[in-house]
């Protein structure tokens, strides 16, 4: 496993510090505040800490109430609403400085057999041997990013990113608001479908507000624009791996009222892996 993936993995293991309390410390990405998947990540680890069985994530559905603050830990208190015969159901709320940040609820299941079908066909687009990595197509125009976000932009991450086609973040020119990536760990990661689960959570907040920008000529490096994550809701269809190629489909059906809907789906040799819906903050300052 490579340090970056390592670090990534560090970072989700939460220190326990009581009963269904849980501390996490933030990793700076770029951005003002914490990054949204981290909070979402951690949460579903907080969550899972607390099964009694071995049950595994089929939904998630989270609210981003407050900025984080990256120097200060986040604690996560999870409440045990129900333990079934089938299903779990946990709540989690993420607390900074006595307030909370974030709030998410989370389903688990055991494994059983029941009917299946599967008609979302993966989009046909280049393989991802073919297309640059994000880190190079970044690197590439890092002399022209303002200097305060320089080293952000252009950091190594853990996640290994390929676009598709790779938006101009410099003069961004307006066109249709759906986009692809090809995304995988960029070090092993060991057999644990929950530590794959989060992973994926983490990475699933990666770009997709950036499809609601796509038919306004702008991208997130714009000093002008305000854009968060409002909420995010994950479904887990199929087991999957991190550390193999997933490709990523979004897509932002309409935006309004300063909110912009987006919403992906996620593929894995073909197979549809997971999905996800999020609304995010998409204003323009004058």
């Amino acid at each position: 496993m490579s340090n970056l993936v390592d670090e990534l993995v560090n970072l989700l293991d939460l220190e326990s510090i009581e009963l269904n309390l849980f501390r996490g410390k933030s990793r700076d990405i770029g951005g003002h505040s914490v990054f949204g998947g981290q909070v979402i990540s951690q949460s579903l680890v907080a969550a899972t800490r607390t099964l009694e069985e071995e049950r595994f994530c089929h939904s998630l559905h989270a609210y981003f109430l407050r900025p984080g603050d990256m120097q200060a830990p986040i604690v996560y208190e999870v409440d045990r609403i129900r333990d079934g015969g089938s299903f779990t159901t946990r709540r989690v709320v993420a607390i900074q400085h006595g307030e909370a940040i974030f709030n998410m609820s989370a389903s688990y299941q055991i494994v059983e057999r029941g009917l299946e079908h599967l008609t979302a066909e993966a989009p046909s687009v280049p393989q991802p041997e073919e297309l640059e990595c994000d880190y190079v197509l970044r690197q590439r125009i890092a002399d022209r990013v303002d200097e305060k976000i320089r080293a952000a932009f252009v950091q190594k991450r853990p996640i290994e990113i390929r676009p598709v086609d790779p938006v101009n973040f410099i003069d961004p020119e307006p066109k249709a608001p759906r986009k692809q990536v090809w995304f995988k760990a960029v070090g092993k990661v060991k057999d644990d479908l929950n530590l794959h689960q989060s992973l994926l959570a983490y990475a699933s907040d990666f770009g997709l507000l950036g499809a609601g920008l796509m038919p306004h000529g702008l991208s997130f490096i714009d000093p002008g624009l305000q854009a968060a994550s409002l909420d995010h809701t994950l479904w887990f269809h199929h087991p999957f791996r991190l550390d193999e190629w997933l490709l990523y489909d979004m897509e932002s059906p309409c935006a309004m009222n300063a909110r912009s809907f987006n919403r992906g789906q996620i593929f894995q040799h073909g197979k549809l892996v997971a999905s996800v819906c999020q609304e995010g903050l998409m204003r323009v300052r004058k």
